[in-house]
């Protein structure tokens, strides 16, 4: 179906937010996702300001039998912020982020992104475990579970939602927490977006203020590999290191000769004491020969923004990822061979330790299924010039096939594709039944599908 003039007159009548349509001097803008590879041209692009807003916009999407996207962040790698010939309800004007330091708790609109989220709390000496770009959305990466530099300290970011609101497919507001609708509440730990629009989420917060970080990079080795995962399983809880396989990057902290080279590089960030940093450097040095390094006490806020100049909006992506209890021989001989063919300068290969605080919560207390996995595995190919897709797509699916037997059997929901559909059941294990049915109950008409769908 298609929507009407009338149709859509009743609903610029209804929100207080920007309806836009194709031929208004906004639409190419209001379109643009984070992933220039998903170039949709939706029918209707609502830029709601509340909640009362986003129920609008789901009633005439059902209404006008319009497929549903929902955009928070933009930064959606399957690209599912849009959609062709349908509404998009986008939330990039709900940012707000209210704090309260006595409860240590914040609520942050839907919109919002690690950015806003980590300003506001920080002036309270206070943070909560996020993504490791300070573009990334609030939401999406919350409702798929989310990892970053506090997860094994704090756990990941869904163990830390404390509450959210919820524009349900009837386009009602819901609130869910522990003891008001805790199946929905249960469901939205990891469950990803299928349940409704969340329009806000409340999280516990936790005493970080400035912390010590950086980038130490070594030569692209599996020894690296192997003593990189020794050091980060034996490590205290408040250091955290993703090991990285990418390009060199062209910067002050590495030398010329190995910009553009492959290597490892240790994304670290320890929320302990200052007196222990020589401690982390001595761990860090411990790794491999030490080629280049930039790490330094900082606000926490700052180290999510290290990335940001690298991973500009516009640039195209196509990723995957799995899941493993360990980094075997085999899972290190294939990162070790496909980061020597590495395709470009903005790909790369992210290893997040998923441990420590992460597997204080059981397997079936959230949706995130996977507490007995000891890593996390992401990897794909970032790309500049839209001739270059077939070539990175097919070395990331190349990739993928090759790591699979060294994995398990699931992965990461938000580093998945349009194409791993047929990893959904997989990725949320035990927990997927139980997911059907909370589905049935608020979105009997899957309008909310366009996700790594668990259809009713």
């Amino acid at each position: 179906m298609t929507t009407t003039t009338a149709s859509l007159d009743t609903l610029r009548g209804a929100v207080r937010g920007t309806v836009v349509t194709p031929g208004d001097p906004s639409y190419d803008v209001s379109r643009r996702v984070y992933n220039a590879l998903h170039d949709r041209r939706p029918a209707v692009v609502v830029h709601a300001v509340d909640a009362g807003d986003v129920s609008a916009a789901v009633l005439h999407a059902r209404e006008n039998g319009l497929p549903l996207a929902v955009r928070g962040g933009s930064h959606s790698v399957a690209g599912f912020g849009t959609v062709d010939d349908g509404l998009v309800v986008d939330l990039s004007r709900m940012r707000g982020v209210r704090v309260d330091p006595e409860a240590r708790t914040a609520r942050a609109e839907g919109g919002a992104t690690w950015g806003d989220f980590n300003h506001a709390t920080h002036a309270f000496g206070l943070a909560t475990t996020g993504g490791v770009v300070s573009t990334t959305g609030v939401g999406g990466l919350t409702l798929g579970g989310g990892m970053g530099h506090l997860a094994r300290r704090c756990g990941l970011s869904c163990d830390n939602l404390v509450a959210a609101d919820v524009v349900t497919a009837e386009g009602t507001l819901v609130t869910c927490d522990a003891e008001r609708n805790p199946d929905l509440f249960w469901a939205l730990r990891g469950g990803g977006g299928n349940f409704g629009v969340v329009t806000s989420l409340a999280f516990r917060l936790h005493p970080v203020d400035v912390i010590f970080g950086g980038i130490t990079c070594y030569p692209l080795d599996g020894d690296v590999a192997r003593a990189w995962q020794a050091m980060i399983t034996a490590a205290p809880v408040e250091l955290n290191s993703i090991l990285v396989i990418a390009l060199g990057p062209e910067e002050p902290f590495l030398p010329e000769r190995w910009h553009g080279r492959p290597i490892c590089a240790a994304f670290t960030c320890f929320s302990g004491p200052a007196a222990d940093d020589e401690r982390v450097l001595a761990l860090l040095d411990g790794i491999g020969p030490v080629v280049g390094r930039f790490m330094d006490r900082m606000p926490y806020p700052v180290i999510n923004t290290l990335f940001d100049e690298q991973l500009p909006p516009g640039l195209y992506h196509y990723w995957k990822g799995n899941f493993s209890r360990e980094l075997t021989e085999g899972a290190i001989a294939t990162h070790m061979a496909y980061g020597e063919t590495m395709p470009s300068l903005e790909s790369d290969t992210a290893l997040f330790p998923i441990d420590g605080a992460c597997h204080e919560t059981g397997p079936q207390d959230t949706a995130f299924a996977y507490r007995d996995a000891v890593f996390s595995h992401s990897f794909g190919g970032t790309w500049t010039d839209p001739a270059d897709s077939e070539l990175n797509i097919a070395w990331t699916r190349a990739y993928d096939e090759a790591l699979r037997p060294h994995t398990q059997e699931g992965g990461y929901v938000n580093f998945m594709d349009t194409d791993d559909q047929d990893r959904v059941r997989v990725n949320y294990r035990q927990n997927y039944d139980r997911l059907r049915t909370v589905k049935r109950r608020y979105d009997p008409g899957n309008v909310f599908r366009l996700n790594q769908n668990i259809a009713p």
